[in-house]
C-alpha cells in the first residue's frame, strides 16, 4: 500500500487493539445481529482447504518476495498469476495496463465478486536478513540504479489471491456467480487501477463487479483485522517540481542562479501550507520523499528536482496544498530574476480519491469474519488512515461501485508484544527495510479474502 506508508494512525489503532484483546472487539451500532450468509460448515471447508495448500502458497511468497519488481515492470510477478490462474481453470486476459492480470472463473448465475491484489515492490533496499530477503537492483527508466524489495506486504497480497483461487475452486460446488481476480500493477506511484481502466479491462471482457474486496499487510499481531465503514484511505497525488537554475562553479555562486537552494527554500515553505492554510482540525500532509541536484562537490548544478507526496480527506484542502505549491514555486523563480524559460515545472503523476468503505459491506462481513477468527481479533472501529490506496479505481466510474477494504495483520504476535514492552508502537513498519510478513500470515490471509468472497457472493443473491 502506498506510504502506510504510511502515516498511519498506530497509537488509536493500537489501543483499539489492546481494548479489543482485553474485552472483545466494539460492534459498530450499525451491525446486522444475525449471523453471516457463509454457514459455519463451509467456513471449516475454507479452513481445510487452505491449509492443505499452505506449503505451496509459502513456496510461492518466498519466491516472489525474493524476486520483487517495481510498477509497471512486474512481468515475472504476472507471469505467475497467469500460469496458477489458467492451470486452474480461469479465462485468463493479461497484458492490461501494461502488466495487469485478469483471472475470471464464472460458475453459474448469481453476482460478480471482484478481488485485487497489488503486485509491484519498493525501491528500498531489504535489511531483514531472512534466508530468502531480496538481493535484486534495478535501473529505472531514467537511468538510476536502485534496490528493490517487497517491504509493504504486495508479495502476500499476490500470494493470498492464489490461494483464494485455488480454494475457490475446489470449494466450487458451494457458490454461484463469478469471481474475477485482478493482478494489478504499479500501487506504490497510485497509477497502476487507473492504467488498467484507461487500457480497456472491461472493454475487453473483465465482468464489472458488484462487490469489490481488497486486503493490506499490516504490522499488528496475525490473525488481526481491521477496517471502517465510510471513509477510511487518504486521497493522495504525486507530483515532481523541477527547479531550473544556472549552473557554475562551487567557487563562484554569484555568477550563477543556484537550484539547490531554490529547492531548500521550497521544501521549507511548503511545509507551512499544511501549518498555517488548512484548518488544524482537518488532516492533511505534504512530504518531500526525494531531492536530486548535482553529481559533484565543487559544481553548482543547473537544475533540482522535488518528488512531492499530498496526503487530504478535503478536496479543498488538496486544492489548497496544490496552489500552495505552485505559488511558493513561482515565488521562488520571481525572486530569482530568471528568465521565463527557466520557470519551475511540475509534473503531476499519481493520484487516488478518498478511499470511503461500502458501509453495508463492512458491516455484513462482520458475523463471517467473527466466526473464521473470533470476536477478539475483528476491530471494526479503526481510525481513519493516512496512508492512500488506488484499488477502488477498478470501479468508481462504474454504475456499480462498491468496495470493502481491509488490513490483516502480518507481525509474529511475540514480535509485536516485544516491541511493546520495548516502547515501540510496531516492530516494524511498510516501506521500512526491516518490514517482514509472517509466514503463518501466508494461509490466513487467503482464508480471510476466500470467506469475504464467499460472503459477498452469498449476500448477492440473497438480494436478487
Amino acid at each position: 500500500m502506498s506510504v502506510f506508508k504510511h502515516g498511519i494512525l498506530y497509537v488509536c489503532i493500537i489501543f483499539t487493539i489492546c481494548c479489543a484483546n482485553a474485552m472483545g472487539a466494539t460492534l459498530s451500532p450499525e451491525q446486522p445481529s444475525e449471523g453471516g450468509r457463509v454457514p459455519a460448515a463451509l467456513i471449516e471447508k475454507v479452513d481445510t482447504a487452505v491449509n492443505a495448500d499452505s506449503a505451496r502458497l509459502e513456496r510461492i511468497f518466498k519466491d516472489i518476495h525474493q524476486n520483487p519488481e517495481l510498477g509497471f515492470m512486474e512481468t515475472r510477478t504476472a507471469a505467475i498469476v497467469a500460469e496458477e490462474l489458467e492451470a486452474l481453470g480461469f479465462e485468463v486476459t493479461t497484458g492490461i495496463g501494461k502488466t495487469g492480470v485478469v483471472g475470471v472463473l464464472r460458475n453459474g448465475d448469481g453476482p460478480v465478486v471482484m478481488y485485487r491484489a497489488d503486485m509491484d515492490a519498493n525501491a528500498v533496499e531489504e535489511a531483514t536478513g531472512l534466508p530468502y530477503a531480496s538481493k535484486v537492483r534495478v535501473q529505472r527508466a531514467d537511468g538510476e540504479e536502485v534496490p528493490v524489495a517487497h517491504l509493504c506486504g504486495h508479495d502476500a497480497h499476490v500470494t493470498w489471491l492464489l490461494g483464494i483461487a485455488k480454494a475457490m475452486v475446489s470449494l466450487r460446488s458451494e457458490w454461484e456467480g463469478t469471481l474475477v481476480l485482478v493482478g494489478q500493477p504499479a500501487e506504490e506511484p497510485i497509477l497502476g487501477a487507473s492504467a488498467m481502466v484507461a487500457d480497456g479491462m472491461y472493454e475487453k471482457g473483465t465482468p464489472k463487479p458488484d462487490y469489490l474486496i481488497g486486503l493490506h499487510t499490516s504490522p499488528f499481531p496475525t490473525g488481526t483485522v481491521y477496517f471502517k465503514p465510510g471513509d477510511f484511505n487518504a486521497g493522495t497525488d504525486q507530483l515532481d517540481v523541477t527547479f531550473h537554475g544556472i549552473g557554475g562553479h562551487g567557487s563562484s555562486p554569484h555568477l550563477t542562479k543556484d537550484p539547490v537552494l531554490m529547492a531548500a527554500t521550497a521544501i521549507v515553505q511548503y511545509q507551512f501550507i499544511v501549518s498555517r492554510a488548512i484548518d488544524p482540525l482537518n488532516a492533511a500532509v505534504i512530504t518531500v520523499g526525494s531531492v536530486q541536484a548535482g553529481a559533484d562537490n565543487n559544481v553548482i548544478p543547473a537544475s533540482s528536482q522535488l518528488k512531492i507526496n499530498l496526503r487530504w480527506y478535503d478536496e479543498k484542502d488538496r486544492e489548497r496544498m496544490l496552489t500552495g505549491i505552485e505559488g511558493i514555486n513561482q515565488s521562488i523563480f520571481s525572486a530569482y530574476n530568471l528568465p521565463a524559460s527557466l520557470k519551475p515545472i511540475t509534473v503531476m503523476k499519481g493520484s487516488s480519491t478518498v478511499l470511503s468503505n461500502d458501509a453495508e459491506m463492512a458491516n455484513t462481513i462482520q458475523p463471517t469474519l467473527r466466526s473464521l477468527l473470533g470476536d477478539e481479533s475483528v476491530i471494526i472501529d479503526a481510525p481513519q488512515l493516512m496512508g492512500s490506496e488506488d484499488f477502488h479505481h477498478l470501479v468508481i466510474n462504474n454504475e456499480k461501485h462498491r468496495y470493502l477494504y481491509m488490513y490483516v495483520g502480518t507481525a509474529k504476535p511475540e514480535d509485536f508484544e516485544k516491541a511493546q514492552a520495548e516502547g515501540k508502537q510496531v516492530p516494524y513498519a511498510n516501506h521500512n527495510p526491516d518490514y517482514r510478513v509472517d509466514l503463518d500470515a501466508i494461509p490466513l490471509g487467503a482464508k480471510i479474502g476466500t470467506v469475504a468472497v464467499l460472503e459477498f457472493l452469498a449476500q448477492g443473491v440473497s438480494n436478487k
